[in-house]
C-alpha cells in the first residue's frame, strides 16, 4: 500500500504496534500549560477537508483492490476489504453524519445487553484511576444482538464514570466477521463520544491488535485529534499489559489467554512477590504488618495524606480524588512510603492519588474479606433498617483496627464533601472513587454488578457518618 496518500502524519504497523513516521510539526500546548485548546474532539473535525476526505476515499479503494496488505486476514471467513467498498459506495458522508441513538432512556437496565459481559469495570488501575474493559470475544452473533442497544448501553455505563480520570482496555482477540459491528456503527460509536468522553480518559489499551485495527486506525486518522491520539496504546501480549494493569483484577478470558500464549506471550503472568521488600514496607501489606513495624493504628502513609490534604487550597481542588497524577512521581512517593520516610508532596492529586492506592493496595481490603456478602446486600435492606445494619457491619463486625482506620478516612471524606461546591466531590462522586477501595471480593475481580451495591454502600456510609461512628 502507498502510504504517500494517505498524508502527513500516517501511522506505519511495526511488530503489531502502530508508529509514527512523522514528527508532529509543532508541540502541543499542554506540554506546557494546564490549558489545551486542541479538544479530544469537536464537531468541525468531521467536516473534512477535500484532501482528506480523498485520502480516506484512496484508502478504501486500494484496499478494495489490492486488499489488507497480509497473508493472513483477520476474517477468513469474509472479505473485509468488500465490505469498506460497500461503506464507501454508501457515502463517506453518511457514514459520519449518520445519528446515533438517544442516550436519554436510562430507565432500561439493557439486561439483555448487559449478560453477554462484554463491557465491565474492574476497579483501578496503579493511579486510581477507575479501569473500564471491553471484551470483543464476549460479543454475541450479528443477529443475535441490536448494536444500536449496545452502543446506548456502552454510554449509560460510561457515563458513570467519565466525570474522573479512567482507562479502557479493548480485548482484540474474538472479533470475527460473525459478531463484529458494521463500520457505519463505528462512525457513529465516535460520534457519539464525544469530548465529554475523550477529555478524561487517560489510556485506551488496544490488546493484541491486528490488520483490523490497523484498517480502522487509517481510515479514522482524519478525524482522531492529536491530543487523542497520544493515549491509544497499542499492547502485543498480555506481559506488556501487566506493565500497567494488574492483570488478576481483569478476568480475562481463557480463550485470550491462550490465544497469548500463540503468539509467543508467556505461559504463566505470574503476581509480583508478595513478600514485604522493607520492614517498613506500607503498600501491598496487611495493616497488621504497618502497625507491627510504626506501633500505630493509622498508617503514616494515611495521616500525612490527609493532613496535606486538609487544608483549604486542597480540600478546594476541583476534582480532587478523580484527577491522576504523575507515573513516576507516583511510583517515587511509595518508594519514600515502604522506605519509612517522610513524604513531600507537590500538588493535592498526589496526596489524594497515593491515599487510594494504599487502600487499593492493601493485602486485605479496608472492610475485609468477611463483610463483603453482606455490603452486596445494602440494596436489599429495607431502608428503615439500613441504618441499623450499617451500623452493626462497621462497630461490631470490622475488626476494632479497620474500625479506627476507616472512621479517619471517612471522617476526612466528610470535610471534602463540605466544601463539594468549590471541589464538585459530593458524597456520590467520592463513593465512585472510594467505594472499589474499601471492599472486594476475596478473587479479586470487580464487576459491574458488584459495583452499584459497593458504591450505594459507601455513599451511605459517607451521608451518615456522624450517626454510624461513635464520636
Amino acid at each position: 500500500m502507498d502510504t504517500n496518500k494517505m498524508g502527513p502524519n500516517i501511522k506505519t504497523f511495526q511488530g503489531g504496534c502502530l508508529a509514527d513516521t512523522t514528527e508532529e510539526p509543532y508541540p502541543s500546548l499542554s506540554d506546557f500549560h494546564d490549558y489545551e485548546p486542541n479538544l479530544e474532539f469537536d464537531d468541525t473535525e468531521l467536516h473534512q477537508s477535500p484532501d482528506a476526505i480523498a485520502n480516506t476515499v484512496d484508502l478504501m479503494q486500494e484496499i478494495e483492490t489490492n486488499g489488507m496488505g497480509s497473508p493472513v486476514s483477520d476474517f477468513t471467513d469474509e472479505n473485509f476489504e468488500e465490505q469498506l467498498a460497500e461503506a464507501y459506495e454508501e457515502g463517506l458522508d453518511s457514514l459520519i453524519y449518520t445519528s446515533y441513538p438517544e442516550v436519554g432512556d436510562t430507565s432500561d437496565k439493557f439486561l439483555d445487553v448487559a449478560k453477554h459481559g462484554i463491557v465491565d469495570v474492574k476497579g483501578d488501575d496503579a493511579l486510581g484511576r477507575k479501569v473500564i474493559v471491553v471484551y470483543a470475544c464476549k460479543l454475541p452473533l450479528v443477529k443475535d444482538i441490536d448494536h444500536g442497544r449496545f452502543l446506548r448501553y456502552l454510554i449509560h455505563t460510561l457515563d458513570k464514570y467519565v466525570e474522573q480520570d479512567y482507562s479502557l482496555v479493548y480485548f482484540h482477540y474474538g472479533l470475527t466477521s460473525k459478531n463484529k459491528p458494521s463500520i457505519a456503527w463505528l462512525w457513529q460509536a465516535y460520534k457519539a463520544f464525544d469530548r465529554k468522553y475523550k477529555k478524561n480518559l487517560q489510556a485506551l489499551y488496544l490488546v493484541h491488535p491486528t490488520n483490523f485495527l490497523r484498517i480502522i486506525s487509517k481510515v479514522f486518522r482524519p478525524v482522531i485529534s492529536v491530543k487523542f491520539g497520544r493515549k491509544i496504546n497499542y499492547i502485543n501480549s498480555l506481559k506488556e499489559l501487566s506493565e500497567h494493569i494488574r492483570l488478576e483484577q481483569l478476568s480475562i478470558p481463557e480463550q485470550v489467554k491462550e490465544h497469548d500464549r500463540v503468539l509467543g506471550g508467556s505461559n504463566n503472568i505470574t503476581v509480583a512477590d508478595s513478600r514485604p521488600e522493607y520492614p517498613t514496607q506500607q503498600f501491598g501489606v496487611t495493616l497488621q504488618f504497618i502497625k507491627q513495624h510504626y506501633k500505630v493504628v493509622i498508617p503514616p502513609v494515611v495521616r500525612q495524606c490527609v493532613e496535606f490534604l486538609d487544608k483549604p487550597d486542597a480540600l478546594e481542588t476541583e476534582g480532587l480524588f478523580r484527577r491522576s497524577a504523575s507515573v513516576m512521581k507516583v511510583k517515587q512517593l511509595k518508594d519514600v512510603a515502604n522506605r519509612g520516610e517522610t513524604l513531600a508532596f507537590e500538588d493535592p492529586h498526589e496526596a489524594a492519588v497515593l491515599l487510594k492506592t494504599l487502600l487499593r493496595e492493601l493485602k486485605e481490603p479496608l472492610l475485609t474479606y468477611d463483610l463483603y456478602d453482606e455490603v452486596m446486600q445494602f440494596q436489599s435492606w429495607n431502608r428503615d433498617e439500613q441504618l441499623r445494619q450499617v451500623s452493626i457491619l462497621v462497630m461490631e463486625k470490622l475488626p476494632e483496627d479497620n474500625y479506627k482506620v476507616l472512621k479517619y478516612i471517612i471522617t476526612f471524606l466528610s470535610r471534602v464533601m463540605e466544601r463539594a461546591d468549590l471541589n464538585k466531590m459530593t458524597a456520590q462522586n467520592l463513593a465512585v472513587v472510594f467505594g472499589p477501595n474499601l471492599v472486594w471480593s476475596e478473587n479479586v475481580t470487580m464487576s459491574l454488578s458488584a459495583i452499584g451495591p459497593i458504591n450505594m454502600f459507601t455513599q451511605f456510609l459517607l451521608q451518615h457518618h456522624g450517626e454510624i461512628f461513635i464520636v
